[in-house]
């Protein structure tokens, strides 16, 4: 078990009282970007094939502002290590992951996080497929809490009966718990609850901060927010993915690129999204606008890239390492508005 007196000084739940928290996420996509991930069945086998490469992605996000190191483990869990055949490897890849991410965390005060997700298998009302699942969490809370991590979250899952097992596997822990529940294009949980009362069901079960993340970008996420917010009286989380939904598009699955007829079965998603990424300024209405609605708990899911959490952090007020680089188009060759800019470069651009 690691040292408690490397973990951080202050919890999730003070860090909220006292204002927003950012927990970056995206590490799948990104890292999958990169030539580090398999597209497909996304398992983060580069926390033991590619470690390196991790730990910059976690430095990356903490140098952005991200104030929590999220363990990859997402999809790090038995069912898919079982479909690409090394199921053997579970416990190591959970156990170095939380490692890799507690070893960026201390470079700065960010909390590290467990993390588990949906388990894929789950039927809802069968009782032999809850066991299984439940099991999943089990162990993979365990391994989270052996290696001490200051929160865990339970994420992207669409059954609420699925997420309060994972919810009771993390209470049973001690640890606080966020549980972010993913809408796909009918607003409801796939056993027909809204999500405001979705998470008013796992606030009553023990959560500590309830919401929504992955598969809705922010112009789909964001309408969900305000019934969720007025539901519960738990801090509440948002983590779109960083793609342009729409109401036609309501999720990131569904989006269509009709300038492209190349596609893969004509389907964007989710090599081929590229063209609809949402850019850094949106990124950073939707951190204003969420944080408007008294969203405490925010990051940005599948797509995420640094430049995304820097401009959410700096729409929150913050200048984190990174903002040392922030734009400054003042001193642009042609775009620049210093005297040392020549008149005839601004003159020329008029006309690019």
């Amino acid at each position: 078990m690691i040292d408690p007196s490397a973990t951080a000084t202050t919890g999730l739940l003070e860090r909220l009282e006292a204002g927003p928290v950012i927990c970056a996420e995206g590490y799948l996509f990104e890292l999958e970007r990169a030539g580090y991930v398999t597209a497909g069945p996304y398992v983060p086998e580069a926390v033991l094939e590619h470690p390196d490469a991790v730990i910059r992605l976690h430095r990356d996000f903490l140098r952005a502002g991200s104030d929590v190191m999220l363990a990859f483990t997402y999809y790090a869990h038995r069912e898919k290590l079982r479909l690409i055949g090394k199921e053997g490897a579970l416990e190591e890849m959970n156990r170095t992951a939380i490692r890799l991410a507690r070893t960026v965390a201390q470079e700065g005060d960010a909390l590290v996080a467990g993390n588990v997700c949906n388990s894929n298998v789950y039927v809802d009302g069968e009782p032999e497929s809850a066991r299984m699942v439940r099991a999943m969490f089990d162990e993979q809370v365990g391994w989270a809490v052996d290696e001490g991590v200051d929160f865990i979250v339970a994420e992207t899952i669409s059954y609420v009966s699925e997420a309060l097992l994972a919810l009771d596997a993390i209470n049973e822990a001690g640890l606080p718990a966020v549980i972010n529940l993913a809408i796909f294009r009918e607003p409801l949980t796939r056993e027909g609850l809204t999500p405001a009362e979705a998470c008013k069901r796992l606030e009553d079960a023990g959560a500590a901060v309830v919401g929504l993340n992955c598969v809705r970008g922010p112009a789909t996420m964001l309408p969900l927010l305000r019934s969720i917010r007025e539901a519960v009286s738990c801090h509440v989380s948002a983590l779109p993915v960083a793609y342009r939904t729409s109401a036609n598009e309501p999720t990131f699955l569904s989006m269509s690129d009709a300038d492209c007829a190349c596609l893969p079965e004509g389907r964007a998603f989710p090599t081929a999204l590229d063209n609809l990424a949402c850019n850094r300024y949106e990124i950073a209405e939707f951190t204003k606008a969420a944080r408007d609605l008294g969203v405490g708990y925010l990051g940005v899911c599948c797509g995420a890239a640094p430049h995304h959490v820097r401009s959410m952090a700096e729409a929150l007020g913050r200048r984190p390492p990174a903002s040392r680089y922030s734009p400054d188009m003042s001193r642009h060759a042609y775009l620049g508005t210093v005297p040392e800019i020549p008149e005839a470069n601004r003159t020329f651009v008029k006309g690019m």
